[in-house]
């Protein structure tokens, strides 16, 4: 289970995100700085912990690297809830009170969710009752 990203992590892999691209520390540097003042060392360490972490791959482009996400932020969002879901001494209360903090959107995607998983994953059939030497089925 991955560990939280923290805030810094988490703005430069935003942007790996969203631009679905390799991207170079310099782009997610001019990125960051519209909202901060950051130095091109501080962005290139944290990419560098994000690369050795396992959060992004990359390859050397002449002088630089650029680095791509190594999964999505939908899976990344799974796996901490899961974990968060994991650690609950009773999962299903964990669920009801979750559920209960969702807005009504957010119901509507896990209805969603929930369709579309059980239509690309449909449960098994029930077994089917065994039957007596008569061919009734037991009670």
């Amino acid at each position: 289970m991955p560990r939280p990203l923290g805030e810094l992590e988490d703005a430069v892999m935003t942007r790996v995100w969203q631009w679905n691209r390799p991207v170079t520390v310099r782009e997610v540097l001019e990125d960051l700085q519209q909202e901060r003042s950051i130095a091109y060392t501080t962005v290139m360490t944290v990419m560098d912990n994000l690369h050795q972490k396992g959060w992004v791959r990359r390859e050397v482009e002449g002088r630089a690297y650029r680095y791509t996400a190594v999964s999505t932020r939908a899976a990344y969002s799974a796996a901490l809830m899961n974990e968060a879901w994991a650690q609950s001494d009773n999962p299903a209360a964990a669920l009801v009170a979750f559920f209960g903090m969702m807005s009504p959107e957010q119901r509507e995607s896990l209805n969603d969710a929930i369709r579309i998983v059980q239509r690309d994953n449909p449960l098994p059939p029930p077994p089917r009752e065994a039957e007596g030497d008569e061919g009734t089925p037991r009670p």
